[in-house]
């Protein structure tokens, strides 16, 4: 890869595939309940895989009380060239956007739920706080990513205690047959596996997954 100096400066955009906008509109804004929520999201990850627009996740962002979608994303890294575009950053991030306000916590009177088709890989992990988001809820697990290559990246076991100190509720294994079905068949499909190799499952001495390839 060649180097030269910066004879123009790039700028990047958060842009969905034009699939999803489409969807989103004959989809009904309201979910009432939790698998509702869900199916909404595995749809997304499974159209994702389908139209070859990023890896097998999607992720959305609901207000708790009305169980109205905010926002939803899907996993663009391959598609626009970014490490940092997955699906639970892109949903937190259009949900910051709708709402006018990087901060989701920061009107007492509403609450956001994050709906992600897989529990969140170390950096999502670390996005959540910061986010306001005052409920996460898990479809697949984190070793079901694992187990066709991907590498979650440094994420404490005791995650899910370490949101919940924090005021931040977690369900997990909501639809997980299916989410983790989506990822078999995109690895099986020859889907990329970038950043991740097979055999990064097993924690090390430390009570963290192992770090020694990038995060998905």
């Amino acid at each position: 890869m060649n180097h030269k100096p910066l004879e123009t400066f790039p700028s990047y955009v958060l842009q969905l595939p034009p699939w999803l906008p489409a969807y989103l509109r004959e989809s009904p804004g309201i979910h009432e309940t939790m698998a509702d929520r869900m199916n909404m999201i595995l749809d997304l990850a499974q159209l994702n895989v389908k139209y070859q627009t990023g890896g097998p996740f999607a992720a959305g962002v609901f207000e708790r009380s009305t169980h109205t979608l905010i926002s939803a994303g899907v996993n663009l890294v391959t598609s626009t060239r970014a490490s940092i575009a997955h699906a639970e950053i892109v949903a937190i991030t259009l949900a910051q956007q709708t709402v006018g306000h990087h901060d989701l916590g920061a009107d007492d009177r509403w609450q956001y739920e994050l709906v992600t088709s897989t529990a969140p890989c170390a950096m999502c992990l670390g996005a959540i706080p910061w986010s306001g988001i005052r409920a996460v809820v898990c479809g697949a697990r984190d070793e079901d990513a694992r187990a066709i290559g991907f590498d979650e990246g440094d994420k404490p076991v005791n995650w899910i205690d370490t949101l919940q100190g924090r005021g931040i509720s977690v369900t997990q294994d909501i639809g997980r047959k299916q989410a983790a079905q989506i990822l078999e068949e995109y690895a099986k499909a020859g889907g990329i596996i970038y950043n991740g190799r097979q055999g990064t499952q097993q924690e090390n001495d430390h009570g963290h997954y192992p770090s020694d390839t990038k995060t998905r």
